[in-house]
């Protein structure tokens, strides 16, 4: 198996990216320059081998069995939800329940805490930044309950415009601000911290998207002041299927559960039933435990990396491509400059359309996303339509750059922008 570069000086991404065979392949018959991590990250050797490890050796439903092949499933599910719990510094293990992704996070929170909680009158904050699945989930519940949806806008740099923020705190009974930590579209960090404090001052709830910072950069809950926080395991390469819905105690404890059947029971009669201790009255029916051994394998992993080497990574790989980007005739670059930017890349080319330009940059073995990337709202804002995407990771390197930007000359020769 190979083995991660430890936390060092110098991030060496060139040794990282040999720890993921899907990378040793080419593309279009090209070396192969994956740039859509955003969307979904590929995976390291040492967590493609816990998966099948456990599937070779301890496949057994969880709590359900005194056999040994039971006990042993059941301890390592037991085992990754701790990793995971140390990952985001949360207090407690129960805190982190298993759901299949931050959507089904998300909507486990707009449903379960929100119908209890809102009601006519209430204000829903969110932001023009969201993924749909930081909207939609809340719309329905507004829907429901009579809440009002309220959204804080960005300036021309896509970064949150807080003093929108603050009026809104001031003026209307805000009951919730869900709110994305970075931005998959712009890569704008947004200021968790400041968020929360203002919201709990005005008290309100903090509910956190943090698909697309967990996998980036150190998340401590307990620093951040949050109430609630989701993410994925496959955008932290780890395996698809998985995710994790991170809650404080109290919070959980009171709240319903999001759906009924086995294993979120105390007791089950003819005419009621009693819930379970959390987390498993959040995880009704089997889990993916495998998933979870996968997921455990990829924090692990990431730990071992060291997130200030990561982040630190990409915002030198970050500003790398954009100097180089810049210097091509015919783009627009969208997102923030600077260090409160994430490690994504979103423009236009003169005359091309976003998907014109994925496909053409397929052809020279780069994968980059094309669309609204599941953010029509702030599609909407920026005034167009869909944009072409590159975002990196901790296996990409300056080679992915030059090689993405090559091909983004040959786009302009295409469409007659020019080269530079």
């Amino acid at each position: 198996m190979s083995t991660p570069a430890r936390s060092q000086a110098t991030f060496d991404a060139a040794r990282v990216r040999a720890d993921f065979p899907i990378l040793g392949r080419t593309a279009r018959g090209k070396r192969l320059a994956y740039l859509d991590s955003a969307a979904s990250t590929q995976k390291p050797t040492r967590v493609i081998d816990a998966i099948n490890a456990f599937y070779r050796e301890s496949n057994a439903n969880v709590h359900r069995g005194v056999y040994e092949l039971s006990e042993k499933s059941t301890e390592l599910y037991d085992q990754a939800r701790g990793r995971i719990a140390r990952l985001i510094n949360a207090p407690d293990k129960r805190e982190c329940i298993f759901v299949r992704n931050t959507t089904e996070a998300l909507n486990l929170v707009a449903n379960s805490w929100g119908r209890e909680n809102l009601s006519a009158g209430d204000a829903i904050v969110l932001t023009t930044l969201e993924h749909h699945s930081n909207i939609v989930p809340w719309q329905l519940v507004a829907q429901q309950t009579g809440a009002q949806l309220r959204y804080v806008d960005i300036d021309d740099d896509g970064r949150l415009r807080m003093d929108q923020y603050q009026q809104i705190l001031k003026e209307e009974a805000v009951k919730v601000v869900a709110v994305t930590h970075v931005s998959n579209t712009l890569g704008t960090i947004t200021p968790l911290k400041e968020i929360t404090r203002l919201a709990h001052d005005a008290g309100a709830i903090v509910v956190a998207d943090a698909a697309q910072s967990v996998p980036h950069m150190q998340v401590d809950v307990q620093d951040l002041g949050i109430d609630f926080m989701a993410f994925s395991g496959h955008k932290m390469v780890g395996p698809m299927g998985i995710g994790v819905m991170w809650g404080r105690r109290d919070l959980l404890e009171a709240m319903p559960p999001y759906q009924g059947g086995g294993s979120m029971i105390r007791e089950v009669h003819l005419d009621h039933s009693t819930w379970a201790d959390l987390p498993e009255k959040f995880e009704a029916g089997t889990p993916s435990v495998a998933d979870a051994v996968g997921l455990a394998a990829a924090a692990d992993y990431l730990s071992e990396l060291g997130f200030e080497q990561i982040r630190q990574h990409e915002i030198q790989l970050t500003n790398y491509a954009l100097g180089q980007l810049k210097e091509i005739p015919g783009i627009r670059l969208f997102g923030p400059d600077g260090e409160d930017r994430a490690g994504v890349v979103s423009f236009l080319l003169d005359g091309a359309h976003p998907h014109d330009i994925a496909s053409i940059l397929d052809g020279e073995g780069v994968a980059v996303r094309a669309g609204h990337h599941c953010a029509q709202p702030l599609m909407r804002r920026l005034d167009v339509t869909a944009t072409a995407r590159a975002s990196f990771y901790v296996y990409n390197t300056e080679e992915d750059v030059d090689q993405l930007v090559h091909s983004i000359e040959a786009v302009n020769s295409i469409f007659g922008s020019g080269a530079r």
